[in-house]
């Protein structure tokens, strides 16, 4: 197993472990191993590319784990009404249908790169997470989940309209 590898299940292993801080109250310690988890995720990549250690295995659990840490620190924000539940549903829908744009152009053996809004949206998301883990005020919250909304259909929308090819028969 690469080294990549081994920090991307690290990384999966401290979804749980931030669920189980946050959601006793341990809003410094939870704040301090999402962060490190979000870290994780532009570390495993760095590594990845300069060791030529990109592998399958990387390829889908290195993004399953970002949705994983995300949609958990989202989901929290959403139960303490930090956060509308309407703009999870809206992350969560782009994602699967990224995701499937994917899986059909892999079928016709297009490859999707990493769009530069899709990493925008991923660094501004977990900045933003990590903004409101540390800091509780209804503005800074709306103007997060505002940026949240609108990276994320942005980069929805640039991902379906360069890869429109992949829905050709």
């Amino acid at each position: 197993m690469t080294t990549a590898n081994k920090i991307t299940i690290m990384r999966v292993i401290l979804v749980p472990v931030f669920l189980v801080l946050v959601y006793t109250g341990n809003m410094i310690p939870a704040c301090i191993v999402y962060v490190v988890a979000c870290l994780s995720d532009f570390l495993d990549g760095y590594i990845a590319r300069k060791y030529h250690q990109i592998s399958d295995f990387g390829k889908f659990m290195d993004p399953l784990a970002d949705k994983m840490l995300v949609i958990s620190a989202m989901c929290y924000f959403v139960e303490f009404g930090r956060i509308p539940g309407w703009v999870v549903a809206i992350v969560c829908i782009r994602e699967f249908a990224v995701g499937g744009l994917r899986m059909l152009a892999a079928e016709k053996q297009i490859v999707i790169a990493a769009a530069f809004s899709g990493k925008f949206k991923t660094f501004s998301t977990m900045v933003g997470l990590a903004l409101m883990l540390v800091y509780s005020n209804p503005i800074v919250d709306m103007i997060i989940w505002i940026i949240i909304l609108l990276t994320t259909v942005y980069s929805g929308i640039e991902y379906f309209v360069k890869n429109k090819g992949a829905f050709n028969s």
